[in-house]
């Protein structure tokens, strides 16, 4: 999907992980031993962390194809901080990295992947839909995980993207922490690119993608953390998309992409998690989509917009 000549997602994001590295005091994260020879960046399982890290994490995550900042918003009318997600490149950004769609699990690791390095594997069957695999020289992911990758982890992820492991940089932050609860709320404009796929809308329509969700408090157990993020983007969430192409094709998808599309809407994910056995697998898969959506066509001028925000869902779940 891009120039031959140009750098590929894992050589942009490998750039940034090597600035995070010289910013790791301010960032208030740690680089730990080597792991079978792969750089392994705490983000939050044992340091600190910050927003900035958590800022630096969600960029890295979209190959630095997207800008990610704080901006001011309010929740249920109480002033409250949101992240703002803005990208030209949305479906490289979003899709084709920053999107979670590898899941990393042997005997001795369970984490979410997501990063450019899934784009070096191409072993999900969007990358067919695309056409894209990269060769990399260096690879860089994400994992939404507890632990540190063991040796059994790093050896898959390696072979998997055809790299030696010491080539490999991998970045670790837990949902209940400062940068892994602002790396996941960073999705807004990803679940909403990967709702649209899933429904076989034409993502490459989507010349830029514009995105806010609140920021989730940061909870003190990974479990409340994954419902506080996820109610975020579900309930709070607002996106953008700038297309072109047709408005019919809009109007026969658009209802169906927020999350009131989908008949688990209207409560706090945590409940919904709980009920389905904490399997996200036997989740609606339709109420991963952001709470609100606007598409404005380029071509024609119309302006489409489909759901709504639930500031009660989420003052339950901020404990507002």
């Amino acid at each position: 999907m891009t120039d031959e000549a140009e750098p590929t997602l894992n050589e942009l994001a490998w750039d940034l992980v090597q600035q995070a590295l010289f910013a790791a005091d301010e960032f208030r994260i740690t680089l730990v031993d080597e792991v079978d020879g792969a750089t392994v960046l705490d983000f939050g399982v044992e340091a600190m962390g910050s927003l900035g890290a958590g800022l630096a994490l969600a960029e890295i995550c979209t190959a630095g194809l997207a800008e990610i900042s704080v901006t001011h918003g309010e929740v249920a009318g109480v002033a409250w901080p949101h992240l703002l997600v803005n990208s030209d490149s949305p479906v490289e950004a979003c899709l084709l990295s920053q999107y979670a769609g590898w899941q990393i699990s042997t005997d001795d690791f369970f984490g979410m992947g997501s990063g450019p390095m899934r784009a070096a594997a191409a072993r999900e069957e969007l990358f067919d839909a695309f056409d894209y695999k990269e060769d990399a020289g260096h690879v860089v992911g994400v994992l939404e995980a507890a632990q540190f990758p063991t040796v059994a982890a790093v050896r898959e992820i390696a072979e998997k993207c055809g790299v030696e492991t010491r080539n490999l940089a991998l970045l670790v932050a837990p949902t209940a922490s400062i940068a892994g609860n602002a790396q996941v709320v960073a999705r807004c404009v990803e679940t909403a690119l990967h709702k649209l796929y899933e429904l076989d809308y034409d993502v490459t329509r989507i010349e830029s993608a514009v995105g806010w969700a609140p920021l989730a408090p940061v909870a003190a157990r990974d479990l409340d953390g994954i419902g506080r993020t996820n109610d975020a983007i579900l309930y709070g969430g607002r996106v953008t998309l700038m297309v072109s192409g047709d408005d019919d094709s809009i109007t026969s998808v658009g209802p169906r992409v927020p999350s009131s599309g989908s008949d688990a809407h209207g409560r706090p994910f945590l409940e919904i998690f709980e009920d389905a056995g904490r399997d996200f697998y036997k989740i609606d898969p339709h109420l991963f989509s952001p709470a609100e959506i606007i598409f404005q066509n380029i071509e024609t001028g119309r302006v489409h917009h489909y759901g709504r925000i639930e500031p009660e869902v989420l003052k339950q779940s901020f404990g507002l």
